[in-house]
């Protein structure tokens, strides 16, 4: 008797452990198979990933600085592609390579004073609010200063197009033409904070909403414009989706267009009201919403959606896609 005791004993312990390794979140449908598998490491809960359609998530936070903002992670300090995937974070910027195992980050030498990350088309782009550049050549470690001639400040954004350069900043929108080799002024309604292009059309989150150029960037008009900002500008297969804030109804609400930005269409009807949506997302047939309630994935173009991944520690999804990969980064307020 006292030896199988002792050896229910040891089997007890040992599932223990090792179910101290994976933790499964309640989902709202009782037969859900959603997993999320969390990181050993002391470092945890500051990004996750899927590559399979939100099935199941993976910490792979293991190998960043644990005396992160409590906050998180910032939108424009996080970018993936074929490469790998760059984080900015505490006071350098950390890389994965692509199917890395744990710890998943390495530190990379990254230029002072530059806080965020946005890709370029000749490599990575970092630059600060007070309106310094600099880029990363592909495959390289070395950084250059680029856009030094532009001389305006409080700069939220930068954007390499196919045939300009736009930097966002409070004060309005601006471009540079390769023609007239100048800053130019294109947009003065406020600030601007993305910009994305599909097909010749762009589009630009704003003080005053969603705003949609035809023309290279040269005019701009108000596509969404329900009193608030523009929250985020996403591509999607066919078309784009746009979060913006309804002043009205003191929500945030979620569109696609499939008409290069002309039109609009509401799918957020069956997502819970919230003045905190982050961000939209689309990978292969799913598309993904950040919510405060936690990351939702809709089957059907956002007829319906069903919550994948609950909140942790009251914070909202920023959700990226490289591939058919999808990242979350959960931040305090989601923005």
């Amino acid at each position: 008797m006292k030896i199988h005791n002792l050896a229910f004993l040891l089997l007890f312990q040992f599932l223990f452990a090792f179910d101290l390794t994976f933790e499964f979140p309640q989902s709202p449908l009782p037969d859900s198979r959603q997993k999320l598998k969390r990181a050993k490491s002391k470092t945890a809960d500051i990004i996750f990933k899927s590559a399979d359609g939100g099935q199941t998530w993976q910490d792979i936070s293991e190998g960043l600085p644990e005396d992160l903002p409590e906050d998180g992670i910032p939108r424009d300090g996080f970018l993936a592609n074929d490469s790998g995937m760059y984080l900015r974070a505490g006071d350098g910027m950390f890389y994965s390579k692509p199917h890395s195992t744990a710890p998943f980050w390495e530190k990379q030498i990254f230029p002072d004073n530059h806080s965020s990350i946005v890709p370029g088309k000749t490599g990575m782009l970092a630059f600060n609010y007070g309106g310094q550049f600099m880029q990363k050549a592909n495959g390289t470690g070395f950084w250059l200063p680029v856009y030094e001639d532009f001389k305006g400040k409080s700069v939220r954004t930068v954007f390499e197009a196919r045939d300009a350069v736009f930097i966002g900043c409070d004060w309005g929108l601006y471009k540079y033409d390769d023609s007239g080799k100048n800053w130019e002024r294109v947009y003065d309604g406020g600030w601007v904070m993305k910009v994305v292009e599909s097909d010749g059309v762009l589009l630009a989150t704003s003080q005053r909403g969603i705003i949609r150029s035809t023309d290279n960037g040269e005019n701009w008009v108000s596509v969404i414009n329900e009193g608030g900002v523009g929250i985020a500008i996403e591509r999607i297969k066919g078309g784009f989706a746009a979060i913006t804030c309804n002043t009205e109804t003191e929500t945030r609400r979620v569109r696609t267009s499939y008409d290069g930005g002309k039109t609009w269409q509401p799918v957020d009807a069956n997502l819970p009201a919230s003045l905190y949506i982050a961000s939209i997302a689309e990978v292969g047939e799913y598309m993904f919403c950040g919510h405060p309630s936690g990351i939702y994935r809709s089957p059907d173009k956002g007829k319906t959606w069903q919550l994948l991944l609950p909140s942790i520690n009251n914070k909202v999804f920023n959700l990226f896609v490289s591939g058919n990969a999808i990242y979350a980064i959960p931040k305090g307020g989601g923005c």
